[in-house]
C-alpha cells in the first residue's frame, strides 16, 4: 500500500513538473517574440499608452500563470489558491484590453498587413473571449486538478500567438498567416500534453479535447462572421473616419 501511495505521489509530482515546464516554454515564446521585435527595430517603447497598459495586463497574466505553476510544484498550495482569485479578477481585464488594442490597431493602421483586416478584428476578439471562457472553466473546475491544469494550459497556449507571430516569417504565410500563428502553432502545446497523457495514462484526457475544440471553434465562427457581408460591413464601419481607413484593401498583402 505504501508503495502504491508513493507511486501515485511521484506521478502527481511529475505531472506538476511537466506543467511548469510547459508554462516556462510558453513564457519563453512570448518573451522571445517581443524581444526579437524590439531588437529588430520593429517596435519600441515610444507608443500610445494603450500599448503599455495592454503589456502590463498581459505580461501580468503571464507572470501570474508561471508563478501559480511554481507554487504548485513547491507545495505552496494555499498561496496558489489565494492568487487564483486574483486570476479570476484579471480575466475580464485581459478580455477588455485584448479587444481594445485590436480596435486601436485597426483604427490606426488597418491592422497587421499580413492579416486580413476583418479576420484580425473578429479572430482576435473571439479568440480573447475564448481564452477567458477556457480560463474561467478551469477556475470553476479548480477542485478537479486534472481538468484545471489542462484547461488553464490551453488557455495560456492560446495567448502565445503574438509571440509566435513575431518569430515566424508572417508575410510568407499569407493567406494562412492567421491560422498558423494564432491557432496551429500555439496548439502544439496542447498536442504535447495529449502525447504525454497517452504515454503515461494510456488515453488523452478529455480536457484537452474540450479546450482545443472550443478554441478552434471560436476561430471557425470568427472567420464565418468576418467573411460574411455583415462582418465586412462591420469592419468598414469600425475603421470609417480613422487613419486605418487608408488601408483600402482589407486583404493581407506584402508591404
Amino acid at each position: 500500500m505504501a508503495t502504491i501511495t508513493s507511486d501515485m505521489r511521484s506521478d502527481i509530482d511529475r505531472e506538476r513538473a511537466f506543467f511548469l515546464k510547459m508554462a516556462l516554454a510558453m513564457a519563453a515564446v512570448i518573451v522571445a517574440g517581443f524581444s526579437f521585435n524590439l531588437a529588430a527595430g520593429r517596435s519600441s517603447f515610444s507608443v500610445s499608452p494603450i500599448y503599455h497598459i495592454h503589456a502590463f495586463v498581459f505580461f501580468g497574466w503571464l507572470t501570474l500563470y508561471v508563478t501559480q505553476n511554481v507554487l504548485v510544484v513547491t507545495g505552496r498550495t494555499e498561496l496558489h489558491r489565494t492568487l487564483g482569485w486574483l486570476a479570476l479578477a484579471w480575466i475580464p481585464m485581459m478580455i477588455g484590453m485584448g479587444m481594445a488594442l485590436t480596435l486601436h490597431s485597426i483604427r490606426t493602421t488597418g491592422g497587421p498587413f499580413f492579416f486580413d483586416t476583418n479576420e484580425f478584428l473578429f479572430g482576435n476578439s473571439l479568440g480573447v473571449i475564448a481564452f477567458g471562457g477556457t480560463a474561467i472553466a478551469a477556475i470553476i473546475l479548480r477542485r478537479r486538478s486534472d481538468w484545471h491544469r489542462r484547461l488553464m494550459c490551453c488557455a495560456m497556449a492560446s495567448l502565445t500567438g503574438p509571440g509566435f507571430g513575431r518569430l515566424l516569417p508572417m508575410p510568407f504565410l499569407i493567406p494562412w498567416a492567421w491560422w498558423v500563428a494564432s491557432v496551429g502553432v500555439p496548439m502544439i502545446f496542447a498536442l504535447i500534453g495529449m502525447h504525454r497523457d497517452w504515454r503515461h495514462r494510456g488515453r488523452v484526457h478529455p480536457a484537452w479535447l474540450w479546450a482545443v475544440g472550443g478554441l478552434v471553434a471560436s476561430q471557425v465562427v470568427a472567420d464565418l462572421v468576418a467573411y460574411s457581408p455583415a462582418g465586412i460591413a462591420i469592419t468598414h464601419s469600425v475603421v470609417a473616419g480613422t487613419p486605418g481607413a487608408a488601408r483600402t484593401d482589407m486583404r493581407a498583402h506584402f508591404p
